[in-house]
């Protein structure tokens, strides 16, 4: 099994993203990891990580992710039903003169405590997730896990990124959600560079331009790394061509890679080839990171 090697010095946070699940995004985010020396994980697809499988993390912590709720003193409410009719995700309904709360759909806005004339409404914390951290060789690893049922993971994501602000470390990869929701938005938001993963199909060019528009809204410098290649016509790489979007790498379409990564093993770690292919990407994305950095020192 091969270390990690660092490749030169520099420092980031690259956001790494796609249009949906299955393209590649923690493959590239694990393996860029990998072989960065000194890395940090952040598993942000917490509805369905699987970063922790491919990297087996040792030393695990775990805390858990509150949010508030509201919990209803009867004794001061006098149904004026203001709470109900504040409530915009419907987590509210008057039943018996008395506000019931789904608590499945509600976003811990704080409002409808907000609106009650008669303070009958306070909060207490409901658990919705947790965040585990724990090490892999010279990685760290931290991965964020939803509950089923849960409304939003954006509590997590936050915790994840505000977790990683302490560390030091060569360089952060962010395992984003796939798509373009709010939990993506979260994920990206201090992100210093942004990766997008690309199939070589018409449908990937459909995903790829998702995220393609996300980026640009935010104003994110980006670039993109084509998967699954194969000989011939590839349509995400003629819509990188033409819309002038930097591909900093091809991933080949390889049987090899297919087999370890369904076997949950980090290929740079096990192959010599994989792991001058992942380094060679990972260069590119530095001198990216640099280049960005350079003409915004804000960033």
């Amino acid at each position: 099994m091969r270390g990690s090697t660092a490749v030169g010095a520099g420092n980031g946070k690259v956001a790494v993203l796609s249009g949906k699940g299955g393209t590649g995004k923690t493959l590239l985010s694990v393996n860029l990891a990998a072989v960065a020396g000194g890395a940090l994980y952040l598993d942000c697809d917490v509805e369905e990580p699987n970063g922790h499988l491919f990297f087996r993390p040792t030393d695990v912590r775990e805390e858990e992710i509150s949010v508030k709720i509201p919990t209803l003193d009867a004794s001061k409410c006098t149904g004026c039903r203001k709470c109900v009719d504040f409530c915009k995700f419907n987590a509210l309904a008057l039943i018996r003169n008395k506000p019931f709360l789904f608590e499945e759909v509600c976003h811990s806005c704080g409002g409808c405590a907000l609106v009650c004339p008669e303070k009958a409404l306070g909060e207490k914390d409901k658990v919705t997730g947790r965040v585990q951290r724990g090490v892999s060789g010279d990685v760290a690893v931290h991965t964020g896990t939803l509950n089923t049922g849960e409304a939003s993971g954006i509590p997590i994501i936050r915790n994840l990124l505000a977790g990683a602000a302490a560390e030091e470390k060569s360089f952060t990869f962010i395992d984003c959600p796939p798509g373009s929701a709010c939990i993506v938005m979260e994920s990206i938001k201090d992100a210093d560079y942004c990766l997008l993963v690309a199939e070589p199909t018409l449908f990937g060019v459909h995903n790829l331009n998702m995220v393609y528009e996300l980026v640009r809204i935010f104003h994110k410098p980006y670039g993109a790394v084509l998967n699954k290649c194969i000989g011939g016509e590839n349509p995400a790489e003629a819509f990188c061509l033409e819309h002038g979007i930097p591909i900093l790498g091809r991933i080949p379409f390889d049987s090899a890679l297919g087999s370890l990564s369904a076997d949950a093993k980090i290929a740079a770690r096990e192959d010599a080839g994989f792991h001058a292919l992942f380094s060679s990407l990972l260069e590119n994305v530095r001198e990216e990171v640099r280049r960005e950095t350079a003409s915004d020192p804000q960033r």
